[in-house]
C-alpha cells in the first residue's frame, strides 16, 4: 500500500532566508531548519506572522546548521506551541545557543534604543524575542552525532552528513517507508582554508536542494593577494578597512587569512580590531570540536593571539577614535545590524575608509545597497552620506557555487523522482534549473512560498 507524506515551503522557497520546510507523514510532523526572513521588508514582516500550521501538531525539528536564517525563528515556534525536540549536530547547537542569546540581547537593546529616540512606527516596538525566550528555547536542544541513522519512529529515520559550510553544517537525509529525502542545507566549498570538503549524498528520492550561487561561478581571483592590495591601499590613505562579517565561519576564516598573510609577509603588523561578542564565542566552538576543522591547536592560538579582541562597548570608541590605520571585523555580514553599525555610523562618510565585503548580500538588505553603489545609507533612524571605497571579494563566500553544486549531486545513483530548488533568489534558481535539467535530465521544481506538494512513499 502507498502512503503519502506532504512538504510545505514556509521559507527558504524563491528567496536565500527563512528557511523552514514541514514534513508531514502520518507518523510524525517534523520542521527541517526553523530560520528567520532577512533582507527585504515584506520578507522581514513574515517574521512577526503565526506560521500557517498548527505548530503544535509539530514532533520534532532538525537543523542543518547554526545560522540565524536557519534556527533564527525558533523562540517564535515555542511562542506558537511548539514543545518537541530541537535536534542538531553538536558544534551546530553550540553555534545556536550563542546566537540565540547574543541576537535576544540586540533585540532588546534595539527595541529599547528605538523606544528612547523615538525612530520607529511601533508604539511600542518590541523585541522579536527575549533572552527568556531563547533561554526556554535552548532547554529543547538535543546533539546527535553525524553519519548515525537515528529512529524518530517506527518508520521514520534521520542522519546528518558533514556539509562543509560552517563549522557543524550538515544535510540531512530522512528515510520514510524506504524512500530517502535529502535537505542541503547550505553547501560549503569543494575547497576552504578552514573545513574539510562536504560530503555527498548518494541516493535521493527526493532532493531538496540549495542554490544560492546557482547561476554564477565564483572567481578563481587570488584572494589573498587581493585581501593585501586593499590593506596596502588603507594603509596609503591612512584610513581605516571595516570588515562587516558573518559572526559563523567568515569571521574566522578572516582571521586566519590576515594571519596568513602577516606570516608570509605579504602585510605589516596592522592593527587588527575583531568586534564581535558573537564571533569570539565562535573561535571557542572551533577549539570545542577540533576535529570539526583543520586547524592544529598552535594555528588556533597563533591566529587568535594575532588581533586585537575588543571587550566591551567603549573599547569600541577608543577603536573608532584612534587615528592610525587599522583593519576592524565586525559583524554583521550583510551590515543588517551589529556593531558594524556603530563604525560605519562615525567613518562611512570619510573618503580614507574602505568597506570590504566578504560573502552574499541578500535582496533588500544594506549590504546589497552598498554593492550595488548606493550613495546614502539609512540605519538607526538617519541616512549617512558614503564616501567610503566599498570592494568586495566574492571568492570568500562560504556558499558552493554552481559546478560545487552540480559536484554535491554528482555520486547520487538513482535518478530523484522530484527535486525542490530551494534558498536562493528567482535569477540563481533558473540558472540552476536549466544548468540540472541539462546535466541530469532530472525532473525540476521551484516551489512558492507556502507551496504544499504530496510525496508519494
Amino acid at each position: 500500500m502507498t502512503s503519502k507524506a506532504y512538504i510545505r515551503f514556509l521559507g527558504g522557497a524563491r528567496t536565500v532566508t527563512g528557511s523552514k520546510f514541514f514534513l508531514e507523514t502520518a507518523h510524525i510532523n517534523m520542521l527541517v531548519d526553523c530560520g528567520m526572513f532577512q533582507g527585504l521588508k515584506e520578507l522581514r514582516a513574515l517574521n512577526w506572522e503565526d506560521l500557517p500550521i498548527d505548530v503544535a501538531t509539530v514532533d520534532v525539528v532538525l537543523l542543518t546548521h547554526g545560522h540565524l536564517d536557519h534556527i533564527g525563528y525558533l523562540p517564535r515556534l515555542l511562542k506558537q506551541g511548539f514543545s518537541g525536540k530541537i535536534i542538531g549536530t553538536g558544534p551546530t547547537l553550540t553555534i545556536a545557543s550563542i546566537i540565540l542569546r547574543d541576537s535576544a540581547k540586540i533585540h532588546e537593546e534595539e527595541a529599547k534604543k528605538a523606544n528612547t529616540e523615538q525612530y520607529t512606527k511601533h508604539v511600542p516596538a518590541l523585541p522579536f524575542f527575549t533572552k527568556t525566550e531563547a533561554e526556554k528555547t535552548i532547554s529543547l536542544f538535543h546533539e546527535k552525532p553525524i553519519d548515525y541513522w537515528h529512529f524518530l519512529s517506527e518508520h521514520v529515520s534521520f542522519r546528518f552528513q558533514y556539509n562543509g559550510h560552517i563549522i557543524g553544517a550538515s544535510f540531512i537525509e530522512i528515510e520514510l517507508h524506504g524512500k530517502r529525502l535529502v535537505f542541503s542545507g547550505d553547501i560549503g566549498r569543494e575547497q576552504d582554508y578552514l573545513l574539510y570538503k562536504p560530503q555527498k549524498p548518494e541516493w535521493a528520492d527526493y532532493l531538496f536542494i540549495e542554490s544560492t550561487y546557482g547561476d554564477k561561478r565564483h572567481p578563481d581571483n587570488d584572494t589573498e593577494n587581493m585581501l593585501a592590495e586593499i590593506i596596502a591601499d588603507t594603509l596609503n590613505k591612512k584610513g581605516t578597512l571595516i570588515i562587516p562579517s558573518f559572526a559563523v565561519e567568515r569571521m574566522q576564516t578572516l582571521i586566519y587569512l590576515l594571519w596568513q598573510l602577516y606570516q608570509k609577509n605579504k602585510i605589516p603588523n596592522i592593527p587588527i580590531f575583531v568586534d564581535s561578542p558573537m564571533g569570539n564565542n565562535i573561535l571557542e566552538v572551533f577549539h570545542r570540536f577540533p576535529e570539526w576543522h583543520k586547524l592544529s591547536p598552535s594555528e588556533y592560538h597563533a591566529m587568535c593571539n594575532h588581533v586585537n579582541t575588543i571587550r566591551s562597548y567603549r573599547e569600541t570608541w577608543e577603536t573608532i577614535d584612534d587615528p592610525q590605520s587599522k583593519i576592524v571585523i565586525a559583524g554583521s555580514g550583510m551590515v543588517t545590524g551589529g556593531r558594524v553599525l556603530t563604525y560605519l555610523q562615525q567613518l562611512i562618510d570619510k573618503v580614507s575608509t574602505t568597506i570590504l565585503l566578504v560573502g552574499y548580500q541578500a535582496e533588500g538588505t544594506r549590504g546589497r545597497q552598498l554593492q550595488e553603489g548606493t550613495h546614502e545609507i539609512r540605519f538607526f533612524g538617519k541616512y549617512y552620506t558614503v564616501k567610503a571605497s566599498i570592494k568586495n571579494i566574492e571568492s570568500l563566500s562560504a556558499h558552493a557555487d554552481q559546478q560545487d553544486l552540480l559536484n554535491w549531486v554528482s555520486n547520487i545513483k538513482n535518478i530523484p523522482e522530484k527535486v525542490f530548488l530551494i534558498h536562493g533568489e528567482p535569477k540563481a534558481l533558473d540558472a540552476f534549473r536549466l544548468k540540472i535539467k541539462h546535466t541530469y535530465h532530472w525532473n525540476i521544481t521551484i516551489p512558492k512560498l507556502n507551496q504544499r506538494y504530496e510525496l508519494k512513499l
